[in-house]
């Protein structure tokens, strides 16, 4: 869809109001490999400040010069030593601040389409920077974007800094600060470099730094599906082997996909469903033999897989992966502070053949993915970083055979609890940045209720098939 012309008013360079005496942090294992993955981008989407632009962007340009005091490396620079250790370096050099105008947009106009509007992808700068070049340019950059009737916040992080744990205590705090409540800041952050992901290995990078792994170029579709908490609550209860409401039924069904075009202009489509919804309530549930539990999470994360694989059309016999980021702050003895600064994750990868993916129930699927999640304990986040120092490497981010999906970000992030005076965000949007066929984004429902939204990126063609994958679009709905 074309997208309405976004322009640069003004672009300033804003520094902490306060020198730092944060001393240089080196580069863990865990933010190493990130060296060759865009800059992360994120940000929120808000209703009309109730101050005029003019007098907004100082006090805005204020808040973050104070948030920067707060998170002195957001305001450094990359540096490498002798040795060939990676650190930031708290020297104040500050960020960039840009004022942008798409006053020819309204809220209304960027939440209706069906795919996720090209416009966001002009709220965010630093287009395809790698974050190894963090050596000279800024760490962070921050995109104030006026509408006709709201405002686009939206940041641009160097990915070997921070993680999404650590972007989203920056940018809550941002609006904490904005709205003079800077005395009370409760997740302050932990800067101390003390844990078994601080090496002695050496990361060797070629001249000029690491290059993205993924083709940023090829063609793409961007959706949002909303799963609602009762929706949810269903398909945990079938991954469980739980009886389902007795309230399921094809009326519910049907009213659903009735609201999606993809799948109300498709008449055989509708025919499969009413064929599959019938078979599913009619067969028998099958007993509980095992006493885990599936999470709420890895339950969408089955469906997902198991819709993704079909759309994709492989062999029985193909390997297909799922990748999970996980959250290693607590899975350390000791454990780190859960505002430790910087990336403290993992790639938890889960192999199955597309034969396996398909023709086994949903429970299997999320059990294969609950146990790798599970396994990944002390232990495991250990094997994992001897493993990455017997051969330093950076991340392989993309999807070289076509049958990987990573899962990345988490709905457990306080996406929506931040409040800039205006109100809590309409929507939380990304820009261009590491986009690739099957990168998926879980992002908190905006009603803060246990629903979920998946941010999905896939190949034209796939994307197609998932529209019309009745397991799936039984619980999923677009976003609206």
């Amino acid at each position: 869809m074309p997208s309405s012309e976004t322009t640069i008013v003004s672009k300033c360079t804003v520094f902490p109001d306060r020198k730092s005496t944060l001393k240089n942090l080196k580069l863990s294992v865990s933010d190493l490999p990130m060296l060759s993955c865009h800059y992360i981008q994120k940000g929120c989407l808000f209703t009309q400040p109730s101050i005029p632009f003019h007098t907004l962007i100082p006090i805005l340009k204020s808040a973050l010069s104070r948030t920067l005091s707060l998170f002195p490396p957001l305001a450094g620079r990359l540096t490498t030593d002798s040795d060939g250790y990676v650190y930031i370096t708290c020297n104040d050099a500050g960020v960039d601040f840009l004022h942008a105008n798409a006053t020819g947009l309204c809220i209304c106009d960027l939440l209706s389409p069906l795919d996720v509007h090209d416009s966001f992808k002009e709220f965010f700068t630093f287009d395809s920077k790698v974050s190894y070049t963090g050596h000279s340019s800024p760490i962070l950059a921050v995109q104030v974007t006026q509408l006709a009737d709201g405002v686009f916040i939206g940041c641009a992080v160097n990915h070997a800094v921070t993680d999404g744990t650590s972007f989203w205590n920056f940018f809550n705090t941002f609006a904490q600060v904005y709205r003079g409540a800077s005395k009370c800041l409760q997740n302050v952050p932990d800067f101390r470099r003390e844990s078994v992901l601080i090496s002695d290995a050496v990361l060797r990078l070629p001249e000029g730094g690491p290059c993205v792994t993924f083709d940023a170029d090829a063609p793409l579709r961007e959706r949002i599906f909303s799963f609602s908490r009762d929706d949810i609550q269903k398909l945990k209860a079938r991954a469980n082997n739980r009886r389902w409401p007795e309230n399921n039924s094809a009326a519910e069904l049907m009213g659903k996909q009735s609201n999606d075009p993809h799948v109300k202009e498709n008449s055989k489509v509708v025919t499969i469903l009413e064929n599959w919804f019938k078979s599913t309530v009619n067969s028998k549930q099958q007993t509980v033999t095992e006493t885990v539990e599936i999470s709420s999470f890895q339950s969408v994360c089955a469906l997902l897989w198991r819709a993704v694989t079909r759309a994709r059309k492989f062999p029985a016999s193909k390997t297909t992966t799922f990748r999970m980021a996980v959250n290693c702050r607590h899975r350390i003895e000791p454990k780190l502070e859960a505002y430790y600064f910087g990336n403290a994750i993992q790639s938890v990868p889960t192999y199955a053949s597309a034969g396996e993916v398909v023709s086994r129930d949903l429970r299997w699927c999320a059990e294969q993915l609950n146990k790798n999640v599970r396994a990944h304990d002390d232990a495991m986040v250990r094997r994992f970083v001897e493993d990455w120092e017997r051969n330093p490497r950076c991340f392989p981010l993309g999807n070289p055979d076509g049958a990987s999906i990573t899962m990345g970000s988490s709905p457990r992030f306080p996406m929506y609890d931040n409040d800039f005076g205006w109100g809590k965000p309409m929507a939380v949007r990304s820009g261009r940045a590491n986009k690739f066929d099957g990168k998926i984004s879980a992002f908190p429902g905006r009603d803060g209720s246990g629903t979920v939204d998946l941010e999905v990126v896939l190949a034209p063609e796939t994307m197609a098939g998932l529209e019309s994958d009745p397991e799936f679009m039984l619980y999923a709905t677009r976003q609206s």
